[in-house]
């Protein structure tokens, strides 16, 4: 009887362009929310995830954001890992949707927890408008990375199907 073959001796699998752009776009958004979560909950502790209430419940909501956060993180990895292992991963697609990830979560939260839900606000005690600008801005560039980075991706996945 033969012996199984080594998964590294299986033949390359079809890239999954949607799947690696979704898969990383996970892994994007909740790297950027453990940077928000850690600079600006924790070392600055300029605001918790929700600010209306006691500081007893603002701890305890950056908990739940945190506790959101690593479940998004290892779920993206299982999920990547899954790709790599059978070699469907897209990797400029997953380039694309780490940036685009990264800039939805920074812009959802500049724009609604911020602004229209009013959460949080990344400050206390001072003009915020500079901040805003900043986060929603730095929040734009990252979306607008990832999306430049997706359009190349697509020309060079159709530019690669037409050979």
């Amino acid at each position: 009887m033969s012996e199984p073959a080594h998964p590294s001796a299986a033949p390359a699998a079809r890239p999954e362009p949607r799947r690696s752009m979704a898969v990383c776009g996970v892994i994007g958004a909740a790297v950027m929310a453990a940077v928000d979560e850690i600079v600006f909950h924790q070392v600055l502790g300029w605001h918790h995830f929700y600010d209306r209430s006691t500081t007893r419940v603002g701890l305890l909501s950056d908990g739940l954001l945190h506790t959101a956060e690593l479940l998004a993180l290892v779920a993206g990895f299982f999920l990547f890992a899954d790709l790599r292992r059978r070699r469907a991963l897209a990797p400029a697609h997953a380039r694309a949707g780490f940036f685009l990830g990264l800039g939805a979560f920074q812009l959802f939260d500049g724009i609604v927890d911020h602004k229209l839900l009013r959460l949080h606000q990344i400050r206390y005690g001072v003009d915020v408008t500079p901040y805003d600008w900043a986060w929603n801005l730095g929040g734009l560039v990252l979306l607008l990375t990832g999306a430049g980075l997706a359009v190349r991706a697509a020309r060079r996945g159709r530019a690669g199907a037409g050979s």
